[in-house]
């Protein structure tokens, strides 16, 4: 597996993309090469935060590859720029969904331009800057912390520990989503959600309950609060990270 930040995708490693790769490298960047198929793209992902998909004169690649790609930038919330004839970066843009081309460079290429613009990309992915960017709002300081730990790797995570503490926090900040305790004292989950819906500054961002409780009665009252989802407080580690990379998907 590759510990490159940035891999440059193409049908063959031909000169220009060993020069594109060199320039990365140059620029402090670690960056590697990578043949355009699904084994030799997925092989070298590892530590990846930016694909560069060289594109030959009439080499658009297939529609597997396509899909691969698209996929593999929603899962792991990184981006595509594209290099490659102005008709067929045209043509190939569109086949991917939208937000996944970061920025496009045409042949020839200004290799100076293209490096500063690789080595942007990453410092900002570095610095959390491309992170969906959750709160955590529960008064159990212990399951706070708990969660923060396993999410900050690969979200920006904030915490609150109660939900006065949370509303705010919000009036000053912006977040994609809040997960918050159903369970709490002074004010409770409901009141929280209640107050988040009211305030156009916030009604639409998503929420997540924490629950304790399990029991159907208690479910059902959750959901017919009608949150964003919930999930039982005994979820492990895996599992949570799984369901709110599969939100963040279904919901972009």
């Amino acid at each position: 597996m590759s510990d490159n930040k940035v891999i440059v995708i193409s049908a063959t490693e031909s000169f220009i993309p060993r020069v594109l790769v060199n320039k990365i490298n140059e620029a402090g960047v670690g960056c590697g090469f990578a043949p355009c198929t699904v084994e030799g793209i997925n092989d070298n992902l590892d530590s990846t935060v930016l694909m560069v998909l060289f594109m030959e004169e009439d080499e658009i690649p297939d529609e597997s590859i396509i899909h691969f790609l698209s996929d593999t930038v929603e899962e792991r919330s990184i981006q595509l720029i594209l290099v490659g004839e102005q008709a067929d970066i045209k043509q190939i843009s569109p086949r991917f969904q939208p937000g996944a081309v970061y920025t496009s460079f045409r042949r020839p290429v200004d290799n100076k331009v293209f490096a500063d613009t690789v080595k942007n990309y990453v410092e900002k992915a570095d610095s959390g800057a491309f992170k969906k960017s959750i709160l955590i709002v529960d008064d159990d300081p212990q399951y706070l912390t708990m969660v923060r730990e396993w999410l900050k790797a690969t979200y920006k995570v904030s915490m609150a520990n109660s939900g006065l503490q949370a509303i705010k926090w919000l009036g000053k900040n912006n977040v994609d989503l809040i997960l918050l305790d159903h369970e709490m004292p002074v004010t409770s989950g409901p009141q929280v959600l209640e107050m988040l819906r009211s305030d156009s500054e916030t009604c639409n961002i998503p929420v997540i309950f924490l629950t304790g409780k399990g029991d159907k009665e208690s479910v059902m009252a959750v959901v017919a609060l009608r949150p964003d989802g919930y999930f039982l407080k005994g979820i492990q580690k895996e599992e949570l990270l799984q369901k709110i990379q599969e939100f963040f998907i279904l919901h972009k």
